[in-house]
């Protein structure tokens, strides 16, 4: 339940409305709310302006169904990630508006909003077209949380010219992710050339020696660009999160 919800259900009850019971119905799903196998944290979005998020692998259809139902009634938007097909045609079989996007894995029910044009834009670059997947569940996670969002896909630097191509795109930026697998150079030198944080996402793509995005990981560690923040291996919700809470911050210092 968001600010804008609860101060409409107290003006409703200002009105007469709704009785105090009825309110009391809707209050006490905050600040959670137990369904036995999961405990949906209602107040998460009053909290810190943006929902709980289902991490769907483990869970089986059935049960992140059973929880977007309890999110549903409080949210008009839920996000669900690492959601194969099968989770995704459970939710389409239950909900309207339900939306998938095959290379993230992310399946949402109800519309994106759109985003605030007083926020600067999250720039989101993958270093190869196999770290597509990764970078695509950051740009979509920003979306949902009111970002707008270009995403520069396959200017690693193994062709460095490419990244060079796009310098006003990094100038222009609230915030940068940076998705790349193998050696993890890319945040390195998308550091040395920006003026805003760079938060880099080691993937785990990369031949034998990278150990599914380890060696990624600790070279970014490693970066001696300063400003360079690191999460961890594949986690582009976390990356496409901070991404846009930063850029929501420089609007506010910047009314």
């Amino acid at each position: 339940m968001n600010e804008e919800q609860i101060r409409r259900l107290l003006e409703e009850l200002r009105d007469g409305s709704l009785t105090v019971d009825q309110v009391l119905t809707d209050l006490r799903k905050l600040p959670f709310e137990d369904i036995g196998f999961a405990k949906i944290d209602h107040h998460r979005t009053l909290r810190r302006g943006f929902p709980e998020v289902i991490f769907a692998q483990g869970k089986t259809p059935q049960q992140v169904v059973a929880i977007a139902e309890g999110m549903l009634e409080t949210d008009t938007l839920t996000l669900a990630t690492r959601a194969d097909e099968a989770v995704y045609e459970a939710l389409a079989a239950r909900f309207d508006e339900v939306s998938y996007d095959h290379d993230a894995q992310v399946a949402w029910v109800g519309q994106l909003p759109a985003p605030d044009e007083s926020v600067p834009p999250l720039l989101v670059l993958s270093a190869g077209t196999s770290d597509l997947p990764v970078a695509r569940q950051a740009t979509l996670i920003a979306r949902a949380a009111g970002c707008s969002v270009q995403e520069i896909l396959d200017v690693g630097v193994a062709g460095l010219h490419r990244l060079l191509h796009y310098r006003e795109a990094l100038d222009q930026a609230g915030a940068i992710v940076v998705a790349a697998g193998m050696e993890g150079a890319l945040p390195s030198v998308v550091g040395g050339l920006a003026a805003v944080p760079v938060i880099a996402v080691p993937t785990s793509v990369g031949y034998g020696a990278s150990f599914g995005g380890l060696a990624a990981l600790l070279g970014m560690l490693n970066s001696c660009a300063g400003g360079v923040a690191v999460v961890n291996i594949d986690n582009g919700f976390g990356a496409g999160l901070m991404g846009a809470m930063i850029c929501r911050q420089s609007r506010r210092s910047n009314p």
